[in-house]
């Protein structure tokens, strides 16, 4: 990973606490970036902001619920984001839900609803608001990390393979609505991952194929930087051995 690959521009990321967005937080900042940590919990925030300040700019902490907030929210946190620095050059979306392995007809509506607004309404509440943050830098970027459509399509995965498939077609949407002179709208499908959200569908101890998470930290900048141009409107998949 180039060491100013992300120098000066200004980063947010949604579930900054979590397995991959906190490796990512740390990724970005290590490239030169001030990155905006996104999240539920202050504490495991608080964490990412140690170790990000430790290796580049100062972050900045947004403690935000995706699953309690609501569109107005967004806006009020992209008007601070706008406020403090006037533009925003990349939104990366590792925010996620999933409760666990199970049949649709057995799916507790509650959490069949949670899953779908998580994993696809709220990424799109909050790819709306910073919209008109990412026109005004000279290469703003969405990316959308997704879970691998031939997994979470099959059974059992509910609410949350739903949503999957949902942000892929969004990526599509959005892009041919903005055109080639607006934002970059991407997706990244890293491998499988030793996170907390495969740790509910995988024992651990048996899960031979998983990579720590910080092994697809280098992609997430990658894909934020402005190199990345011709992944405009396309989902990247990156694998691991």
């Amino acid at each position: 990973m180039a060491a100013q690959q992300l120098q000066g521009r200004v980063v947010l990321v949604a579930g900054a606490a979590g397995g991959l967005g906190s490796a990512a937080s740390v990724a970005c900042a290590q490239a030169g970036a001030t990155v905006i940590l996104l999240g539920r919990k202050v504490a495991p925030l608080n964490r990412v902001y140690d170790a990000a300040k430790a290796v580049g700019p100062e972050p900045m902490l947004y403690p935000l619920d995706l699953e309690g907030a609501s569109p107005d929210d967004f806006d009020t946190m992209a008007q601070a984001i706008e406020g403090e620095f006037g533009r925003l050059d990349g939104l990366l979306h590792c925010a996620a839900e999933f409760k666990a392995l199970t049949p649709l007809a057995h799916t507790d509506p509650a959490d069949f609803a949670r899953a779908i607004h998580v994993d696809l309404t709220a990424r799109w509440w909050l790819t709306q608001a910073c919209l008109p943050l990412l026109a005004h830098s000279d290469a703003g970027a969405a990316v959308f990390v997704m879970d691998d459509p031939v997994r979470s399509s099959s059974a059992f995965w509910g609410g949350y393979g739903v949503a999957q498939a949902g942000q892929a077609a969004m990526v599509e949407m959005l892009q041919a609505e903005l055109g080639e002179q607006g934002p970059r709208i991407s997706g990244l499908r890293p491998g499988p991952m030793r996170t907390g959200l495969r740790g509910k569908a995988f024992q651990p101890n048996a899960d031979l194929h998983a990579s720590p998470a910080s092994d697809y930290a280098a992609d997430c900048v990658d894909m934020l930087s402005p190199a990345a141009a011709a992944w405009r409107g396309k989902i990247r998949a990156v694998a691991r051995s």
